[in-house]
């Protein structure tokens, strides 16, 4: 994947968006203003498989504004946080590399939709259907990809260090183990219930089939990108590491085995040539075959 990456960067990286994590922030914060002021105009911007297959494709972008948890001074810094590490990532990865990550993880996450449309649509019709999937798209946003944009940080810079209630000082590895761990809770909890629900038994069931749906293909780009980029892959540091390495590796040059003394010519210039020592010469003086008998014997007096 990483060779395919570079041929695409190559053909369309002219293409890639700068800065996309602003224009994502920006995104939350029109989700959050239509949240405070028309609350009911969400319903029609979610990813709802079933109205977008009734004609309602705007639903194939808008679905990006829904934001993530209800607004207070914890989101605010969430979304600093995130601004931070996507242009972090930008800057290691290259604009065009970063953009495909995340627009993976959104195609994924419209793919995981219809896939739920497809489940719900075997078991309710007509009214039913429309009305479950309302229900069930609510639960589909962005927020589980900034999620895996976070444990993508997590791989590209293990040992960068922030502090963990503004005071610990965490690694951030360790807060990509926590993250990968709150989803795998989460996606446990969700199928727990369900099997305590049973198959398809009611609504409440298909909400948590669309909370694990929704984790689940939002986080896959982070495994298809990581596995299919593993032999590629390399941290900041190991590439600082590497040109530091390059740069004190100094070429030394190729010294001949044999030159003349007199002309200068070399055995690596001329192969036809012979070079012998003269015996006569005090010091270690060589010569090529037409100034060996002919040159002036070189005496310490």
């Amino acid at each position: 994947m990483g060779l395919w990456l570079r041929k695409m960067e190559q053909k369309y990286g002219k293409y890639a968006i700068s800065n996309i994590t602003l224009y994502l922030i920006i995104c939350y914060i029109i989700g959050y203003v239509i949240q405070w002021t028309v609350p009911d105009m969400l319903q029609y911007l979610t990813l709802d498989g079933y109205a977008v297959c009734h004609g309602q494709i705007w639903r194939l972008v808008s679905w990006i504004l829904i934001p993530p948890e209800g607004f207070s001074v914890f989101t605010v810094i969430m979304l600093f946080f995130y601004y931070s590490i996507g242009m972090s990532l930008e800057r290691a990865w290259g604009t065009f590399t970063y953009c495909f990550y995340l627009f993976l993880g959104m195609i994924l996450t419209i793919l995981g939709a219809f896939l739920l449309f497809g489940i719900v649509a075997l078991n309710f019709n007509g009214a039913d259907l429309k009305a479950m999937m309302e229900i069930c798209a609510m639960n589909i946003s962005t927020y589980y990809i900034c999620m895996s944009m976070f444990l993508a940080y997590a791989m590209t810079f293990p040992e960068a260090q922030v502090l963990l209630m503004f005071i610990i000082p965490v690694k951030v590895k360790w807060l990509g183990v926590a993250y990968a761990a709150i989803l795998g809770v989460d996606v446990f909890q969700s199928v727990i219930m369900m099997i305590r629900l049973g198959i398809g038994s009611g609504s409440l069931w298909f909400y948590y089939l669309a909370n694990v749906i929704s984790i689940v293909f939002s986080v896959l780009n982070f495994v298809i990108f990581f596995i299919g980029t593993r032999k590629n892959f390399r941290t900041p540091k190991q590439i600082r590491r590497q040109r530091e390495y390059k740069r004190k590796m100094v070429p030394v040059a190729q010294i001949s085995k044999h030159k003349c003394a007199i002309c200068g010519r070399t055995q690596d210039e001329y192969p036809e040539l012979e070079f012998r020592f003269c015996s006569k010469c005090d010091g270690n003086y060589e010569y090529c075959n037409d100034h060996l008998y002919s040159h002036q014997h070189i005496t310490r007096s």
